[in-house]
């Protein structure tokens, strides 16, 4: 396994939508264990696969500290097929350090995606775990929780969102 580099907002990969992962190989097994391994050396609870580099339809995510759970686990081709519920949370994202902002997004989803094993499943997710799929599968369609701000907020954090696009475009990685 292998540490991958976490791009940083500004870096273009960030705002492409993802495509459909058309199988599980190994070579996406292999890419969903590494971004495990990046996911819990940056101190993350999610990483979707455009954070690494790559546009394709996946993610990884563990939420269990916080709300139970098997631990990490693997979503390929997410799609959220139901929302409901209201929750207000202080959110944060491995491609915007040092940043965080009180957002609400719905409490509950219910997700429809496959695992490592290519296996189709379907399952409710709540409080921490909702919100970090929702995260998640934001930036599978170039979206970040940025743009979820009023242009106020937006205005207070621009000094440090243009900090972090010069380091994208110099190469600079955490």
């Amino acid at each position: 396994m292998a540490l991958l580099p976490i791009r940083l907002y500004g870096d273009p990969v960030l705002r492409r939508k993802s495509v459909e992962v058309p199988e599980v190989s190994e070579e996406i097994q292999l890419l969903a264990r590494d971004m495990l391994e990046t996911m819990y050396d940056a101190d993350g609870v999610g990483l979707a696969a455009p954070q690494v580099g790559r546009s394709i339809r996946m993610l990884v995510a563990d939420a269990s500290h916080k709300d139970g759970g098997a631990g990490g686990r693997v979503f390929i081709n997410p799609v959220i097929l139901e929302a409901w519920g209201e929750l207000s949370y202080d959110e944060g994202c491995l491609s915007v350090p040092g940043l965080s902002a009180e957002l609400v997004r719905p409490e509950a989803v219910r997700v429809r995606f496959q695992d490592e094993t290519g296996a189709t499943r379907e399952e409710e997710f709540h409080r921490l775990w909702g919100r970090v799929l929702q995260h998640e599968i934001d930036h599978l369609e170039g979206k970040l929780f940025v743009d979820y701000l009023s242009p106020i907020k937006r205005a207070l954090i621009m000094k440090k969102l243009k900090q972090l696009q010069k380091e994208a475009k110099s190469g600079i990685a955490l």
